[in-house]
């Protein structure tokens, strides 16, 4: 990007973008009508579909927007009237929350922004991927941040990999994460267990009362993924006094025969959700494996 272009936009010379030319300035870059300008932060307001709950810490970055001013424009559009009724701010923020919020606290009145011509669903899907491209983000925050994404345009593992940069397995590995309930993603992070590979192999715990009881020895002991792989191969995950369940099996045979699919899963209950994502994870492999 030239010079000239940067201070068309309102960019900061000779400041490398932190999303770099494949986020910010091709966002800028693809709608002619993108303008770069100072913007009153009393006329902007956050994202309410922000899927980001937590902030985090804003103090460093406060402390440099004192010293050095906000290097980096925000992303914001003009919000939607509801029920025909104007919204009572004239910008809603697309990328850049943090930046506000430390603008804020800052005590600064503006803040250097790039207004785009996006519709609701196109600045959700700009949020997630600046989420996604995060590395704050624990490995339950990624996971849905890919589920977020998937849900927004039905896409599949392949097309969210190739929206965020990353690769399907990665994607695919992150997923599975989902299948531990919400209580037990919290109490893992509570205990420091946040290594993804640490948690891949948790998820593989079927009976409720092991995982309990993994979940805390991995805490109080710090159990690597290898450790947690060794107790599932020798079976102590599932020893808890009661057999055993057989695990799941979805069986689908074609009305005329010509073959039949068998799907077993390590769990011994599985939402249709879990299903729905399985067969399609067996269909991106499908699609992208070479013709013999």
């Amino acid at each position: 990007m030239s010079e000239a272009g940067t201070a068309k936009r309102g960019l900061p010379l000779r400041v490398k973008m932190r999303h770099g030319a494949h986020f910010v300035d091709e966002l800028a870059s693809r709608n002619e009508s993108s303008v770069g300008r100072l913007l009153p932060l009393s006329s902007l307001r956050p994202n309410p579909n922000q899927p980001r709950t937590e902030i985090g810490d804003l103090s460093d970055l406060v402390a440099s927007i004192r010293s050095k001013g906000v290097l980096e424009p925000i992303l914001v559009r003009k919000p939607d009237a509801v029920d025909g009724v104007p919204p009572p701010v004239k910008f809603e923020i697309v990328a850049g929350e943090r930046r506000y919020r430390a603008a804020l606290e800052a005590g600064l009145f503006e803040i250097p922004a790039i207004e785009l011509e996006v519709t609701a669903d196109e600045a959700l899907e700009i949020t997630l991927i600046e989420n996604l491209q995060r590395k704050d983000l624990n490995a339950f925050e990624e996971a849905e941040g890919y589920q977020a994404l998937g849900t927004l345009h039905s896409y599949t593992q392949e097309q969210i990999a190739q929206a965020v940069g990353r690769s399907r397995s990665s994607v695919a590995e992150s997923l599975s994460l989902l299948v531990l309930p919400p209580e037990v993603r919290e109490r893992a992070l509570e205990l420091g267990i946040q290594a993804k590979s640490a948690l891949l192999e948790l998820a593989k715990v079927t009976d409720s009362h092991a995982l309990d009881a993994l979940l805390a020895r991995a805490g109080r002991e710090g159990l690597s993924r290898d450790d947690l792989r060794s107790e599932l191969r020798r079976g102590s995950a599932g020893k808890d006094g009661t057999a055993r369940k057989r695990p799941f099996a979805f069986k689908f045979r074609a009305p005329d025969k010509s073959f039949q699919l068998q799907l077993q899963f390590r769990q011994s209950t599985v939402e249709k959700s879990d299903l729905i994502r399985a067969l399609e994870q067996i269909l991106d492999e499908i699609r992208n494996t070479p013709e013999a």
